[in-house]
């Protein structure tokens, strides 16, 4: 990958400490571990914070896993406040300005590749949106996106799979065309 913020070298490295967002430890034990690994008090605080806000928006999700196809995963409120109306297959998300201002064309760009290649269902790409609106940067790298779409999988429970997660994890640099 390219150059990443400081938060988000954190956040990679939560992620490949910790398989899943519910083994991850608390708060409080995290940020001791992060200290202990040489991260900044800094760092790890908008860090935690970042996480913070993840648990907080993937919470009340319920992630259901077809028998059939272990790559296949369902992705569904809980509890939704209201009845929601399923999103139709012709619906179209249109960005406010302050999203494309602070995601940029890259990076909605590659949210629209996910979402038509059945990777990044309408729930979890509220919330990808919604934490990279939290994230810093105007506008967002494409890579600090990637890593977004890998924690909120990871938060949820969803591991992508092995095309997708050699999408999200590979730098276009020194790929070669077939």
């Amino acid at each position: 990958m390219g150059y990443i913020g400081l938060m988000f070298e954190v956040l990679v490295f939560v992620y490949e400490n910790y398989w899943r967002g519910d083994a991850c430890p608390e708060p409080e034990q995290l940020g001791r571990k992060l200290s202990a690994h040489g991260f900044e008090a800094d760092e790890i605080r908008e860090a935690l914070h970042w996480l913070d806000g993840l648990s907080l928006a993937t919470q009340g999700m319920q992630i259901e896993h077809d028998a059939d196809d272990a790559a296949t995963a369902t992705v569904t409120l809980r509890a939704p406040p209201e009845p929601a109306l399923p999103q139709s297959d012709d619906a179209m998300r249109v960005y406010s300005q302050a999203e494309q201002d602070h995601l940029g064309a890259e990076c909605l760009g590659f949210i629209r590749f996910l979402e038509s290649s059945n990777v990044l269902p309408g729930d979890m790409r509220e919330i990808v949106v919604e934490r990279a609106m939290a994230a810093p940067g105007d506008p967002v790298a494409l890579d600090e996106l990637k890593i977004i779409v890998l924690m909120v999988h990871w938060s949820t429970g969803i591991e992508p799979d092995a095309l997708v997660l050699d999408e999200l994890c590979e730098s276009r640099e020194g790929r070669t065309a077939h």
